[in-house]
């Protein structure tokens, strides 16, 4: 079996929940490929140093100042999307012709399909999240996201069966116009790769009080940055702040109680998370589903504008799964607040790599 795994471009996520989905193709003896854009092209190749890259077509999306919540985005960029899906049509079924690929592997490329080879759709948001104001127009999104879907022949959605799993309204949705499988959490921290190197790191981590990630686009990462440091610096205890810069290499220095890291390398990273009493991060699917296997206690505070990331955070603190603070509100009161009474929140543990294995089994090559 040759298959061809493809991510999208927006922002690393959708990169590092396909690294799962790889390395469980690798170990059922299939040949991988990677079709890459040149921004994470870099990150799957030091995951995959031996896996053949190929340049795909790229979104180009950029952000504005305060960010989009995808309905609006959708809106506001149909003509654009849909030259992209086009050229990405034509791009799947070059590839299959000339490199006879099996089975191809979409992270939420809309067009990344073929009727000559096994298409698959992974994506956890089935209904798109769109705000109050535009709640009107929930049902076309809907529409339109169900028409990308009808291409493929199968959609693999990041999450658990049962409902509200982590991903909630977004992810559980009825009708699905091709056969849907619940794959599970998709982390580059999964179980199957956890290592004893990491459980010995584990060990000997700082216990920090609150260790924060900081993540996502500009200019809302450094804002966010800001924020946390004038807020955990008047916090007891000691505390991380994780900047998320691995163009800076691995780099630290301490500011009174708090300790910097420019980035950490999986290993690093996922000892200091599991050792922490909370972790405060943004709310991005990918970092639910990390923080999930990690089996961290969590803050998410979702990113202004980013309507999906509201969403999920909302659903996951009505579940009793994390808790949540919006962005406006966070302070020192409100942080000291939300651990006081969340407790006992906890994500539901992931299901072990039996959904993505068995959906990976199940294909039926044409």
């Amino acid at each position: 079996m040759k298959v061809l795994v493809a991510p999208l471009d927006w922002g690393l996520g959708h990169a590092t929940r396909c690294v799962p989905v790889i390395r469980e193709f690798l170990n059922q003896g299939a040949e991988v490929e990677l079709a890459v854009v040149r921004s994470n092209a870099g990150l799957l190749r030091g995951f995959f140093p031996n896996l053949r890259q190929r340049m795909a077509p790229s979104y180009n999306i950029v952000y504005p100042k305060h960010g989009y919540n995808m309905g609006l985005w959708l809106l506001k960029n149909g003509a654009h999307l849909n030259k992209v899906i086009r050229f990405e049509r034509r791009y799947a079924d070059e590839m299959v012709d000339r490199f006879h690929y099996d089975v191809l592997v979409s992270d939420n490329r809309f067009g990344f399909y073929s009727r000559k080879a096994k298409s698959v759709y992974m994506t956890h948001q089935r209904r798109i999240a769109f705000p109050p104001l535009l709640s009107s127009f929930e049902q076309l999104g809907m529409f339109w996201h169900a028409s990308v879907m009808k291409h493929f022949d199968e959609v693999w959605v990041p999450d658990i069966p049962d409902f509200p799993g982590y991903a909630g309204s977004l992810s559980h949705v009825r009708k699905s116009p091709v056969p849907v499988r619940f794959v599970g959490a998709l982390s580059r921290f999964d179980l199957m790769s956890v290592s004893p190197a990491e459980g010995a790191a584990a060990d000997s981590c700082v216990p920090y009080r609150f260790v924060a990630v900081v993540s996502g686009v500009e200019p809302a990462r450094s804002r966010f940055e800001t924020l946390l440091r004038q807020i955990l610096e008047k916090v007891p205890g000691r505390h991380a702040v994780i900047l998320g810069k691995p163009s800076l290499g691995v780099k630290s220095w301490t500011e009174g109680n708090i300790d910097f890291f420019t980035h950490l390398d999986d290993a690093r990273f996922a000892s200091v998370v599991k050792a922490a009493e909370w972790v405060v991060s943004r709310g991005g699917y990918s970092t639910v589903m990390d923080m999930a296997v990690l089996g961290a206690k969590c803050i998410f505070v979702p990113t202004p504008g980013q309507y999906e990331q509201v969403i999920l955070s909302r659903d996951l603190s009505r579940a009793g799964f994390a808790a949540t603070i919006g962005e406006s509100d966070l302070s020192v009161k409100n942080l000291l607040a939300a651990i006081s009474e969340n407790g006992n929140v906890s994500l539901p543990k992931p299901e072990g790599g039996n959904l993505l294995k068995n959906a990976i089994q199940g294909l039926t090559i044409k």
